[in-house]
């Protein structure tokens, strides 16, 4: 065994607590460690934030940028995906691309972009589409449905 006895923390291991402002005759009463005047003497708690006075850094930085509360955000997926994926004369539509987990989530709407070369003639329906995408689509003998 390491200790004398069988249990318990071995001696010198714990320390006790200083007991601050005890009376005077304790060596550690009256002002009990925390010194003469200054911020830190009374509760002494000074947020992590706080400079002293100095206007902080939260407040001297500029406020940067813009975020628009009603932006649509799409679930988007391109014509190289649809052109790998499907069939000549299949029908596209957002819930067919989240069965296939072409996509995850279908957020705000499905919007079709134009990279990539479509040779095969789709039904795609979608809440949005690029312009290209739109082109390329209809000229492979396909329809761009918006719904």
């Amino acid at each position: 065994m390491l200790g004398d006895k069988e249990f318990g923390p071995l001696p010198g291991s714990r320390k006790k607590s200083k007991r601050v402002g005890r009376g005077v005759g304790s060596g550690k009463g009256k002002t009990a460690t925390r010194g003469h005047k200054g911020q830190g003497r009374g509760t002494g708690k000074v947020k992590p934030f706080f400079e002293g006075g100095q206007t902080p850094l939260y407040r001297r930085i500029p406020i940067k940028g813009f975020k628009n509360r009603n932006a649509k955000e799409y679930a988007i997926v391109n014509l190289s995906q649809l052109e790998e994926r499907f069939e000549a004369g299949s029908e596209v539509t957002p819930e067919v691309l989240l069965q296939m987990n072409v996509i995850k989530n279908l957020k705000d709407g499905l919007k079709i972009l134009g990279r990539g070369e479509l040779t095969k003639a789709l039904i795609v329906k979608a809440h949005a589409f690029s312009t290209s995408a739109k082109e390329k689509i209809e000229a492979s003998g396909g329809k761009a449905e918006v719904i």
